[in-house]
């Protein structure tokens, strides 16, 4: 037996039973879009997303590379994917004239570095806006955790992440290579 949905302007989609006994099962989803009928996506198609936030204030003084609590973890499903990260937070010292730095780390390589918070202005605890995005080649499809790490530039001064309860966000997508 078939069943022939009929398009409203025009053509059609069959629907047939398998030629062997058994069930088979094809879950549609509940909302609209396309369904992707195969296990080898376009190069370019998102295969997965992994979003994270933070909002818990953390400072630092110190002028080396420390963990800022804004982390996610994504598992790619091919090693040739690429992960495309985006991070989202606040870029926020304690010191005038000073700057705060930001990197995003995969597991221990640093991949990027930004520059936030930098101002000529004597006052403190500006906040501003600062991202970090990165098209990452981990070659891997073992869960792999990006994090953004953060420095002062003296240690004078205190460099934050979510500072005041901010909410910062971080991310992953996974693109088909």
């Amino acid at each position: 037996m078939s069943i022939v949905l009929v398009g409203s302007t025009s053509g059609s989609v069959t629907l047939q039973e398998p030629a062997v006994a058994g069930t088979t099962v094809l879950t549609l989803p509940a909302v609209s879009g396309t369904v992707l009928t195969t296990t080898s996506p376009k190069a370019g198609n998102v295969i997965q997303v992994v979003n994270a936030t933070y909002s818990t204030q953390t400072g630092t003084t110190s002028t080396s590379y420390v963990t800022s609590g804004l982390t996610a973890s994504i598992t790619p499903t091919s090693s040739s994917s690429k992960i495309l990260a985006m991070c989202s937070f606040n870029p926020t010292n304690s010191v005038g004239n000073l700057s705060s730095w930001y990197t995003l780390y995969r597991g221990g390589s640093n991949l990027f570095t930004a520059e936030g918070s930098s101002r000529l202005e004597t006052s403190a605890f500006i906040t501003a806006s600062g991202s970090i995005i990165y098209l990452d080649s981990p070659a891997t499809t073992s869960s792999t955790t990006y994090t953004v790490y953060m420095k002062s530039q003296s240690s004078g001064n205190t460099t934050y992440m979510a500072y005041g309860g901010a909410i910062c966000s971080i991310i992953l997508m996974e693109i088909a290579a």
